[in-house]
């Protein structure tokens, strides 16, 4: 058993990407009931009774292991991992900040925490703040993104798995058992993957947002700045509008606040969907314990 298995205590090393606007105790549960390692997203979360309900919830569908996201700049994180450790929770990762100050306290715990990082520097900083793991985002991810160079997985998880000692994980561009092959042959010991669960059977997202996902294409998303922060979302038409008026600064066209409301309505035109490049690779709606079967079999 590898040392990211002897941490997560799953079967399949197999983290699913947590996603704050679809924070589904259901699907966490069917992604642990089917061997992976589900993650409930409390990375902006205050409501500490929200935060303890959808533990009990996942508790309740599943007995297998679960975890956590947390956003460093979340002023209720010291509530947030009381609550999870009381619960029996063992496993976060963090994200978005440094996390030289937080981990004292996961440890403290009993716990143990996974850093997501974007860049070989910020690792190497995570590694020095006591990081137990590292989640190595390349650019082809989701999400949210730095504004600064990045490189994509290809380069950045062989890059880190060179310098540290700690076990890697490798996200970004993985969807099937091609890719989850490649994460291991790069040196990760595992992946964390998101878009193709939000696209799964189990996944609450609106049909809107599943359908964006399989008819996305090549070069269908792009980088999205808001703020000082880049978001990788799915191309639309009013996005395209937008992008294709020399007129128009895309980047004050939309707000970050509104990313929640749109992706559960499915109104995209208020803010697009979000999603990796790996969605041209995605052309079906399957259960999560298919998606999982298929990635860690050695077929195609």
């Amino acid at each position: 058993m590898t040392a990211l298995l002897d941490i997560l205590g799953c079967r399949y090393p197999i983290i699913q990407g947590p996603i704050g606007a679809m924070n589904s105790s259901k699907l966490v549960a069917a992604i642990c009931e089917a061997g992976a390692f589900g993650m409930l997203a409390m990375g902006f979360m205050s409501d500490l009774q929200e935060a303890k309900r959808l533990v009990r919830e996942v508790q309740e569908l599943t007995d297998k292991p679960f975890g956590a996201n947390l956003s460093i700049m979340n002023p209720a994180n010291q509530n947030i991992l009381e609550i999870l450790a009381d619960a029996g929770v063992k496993v976060v990762t963090t994200s978005a900040g440094s996390p030289r100050h937080i981990y004292p306290q996961i440890h403290t715990l009993g716990m143990k925490g996974m850093h997501v990082v974007l860049t070989f520097p910020h690792a190497m900083k995570a590694i020095d703040a006591g990081v137990d793991g590292l989640v190595a985002s390349g650019l082809e991810s989701g999400g949210l993104r730095s504004s600064g160079p990045e490189s994509t997985t290809m380069v950045l998880v062989p890059l880190v798995v060179d310098h540290v000692s700690v076990p890697v994980v490798a996200a970004g561009g993985i969807a099937d058992s091609r890719g989850y092959r490649a994460a291991l042959a790069l040196g990760a010991q595992g992946v964390q993957v998101g878009t193709c669960f939000i696209a799964s059977e189990e996944s609450p997202a609106p049909t809107q947002w599943k359908n964006g996902i399989l008819n996305c294409g090549d070069g269908d998303t792009r980088l999205l700045p808001v703020g000082n922060i880049n978001i990788r979302v799915i191309i639309n038409p009013k996005l395209k509008e937008k992008m294709d008026n020399p007129d128009v600064d895309v980047a004050q066209e939309y707000n970050l606040m509104n990313a929640p409301r749109a992706w559960n309505s499915g109104d995209f035109d208020l803010f697009p969907a979000g999603g990796g490049q790996v969605s041209a690779l995605i052309k079906e709606i399957k259960p999560v314990k298919a998606i999982i079967e298929q990635m860690v079999s050695e077929g195609r």
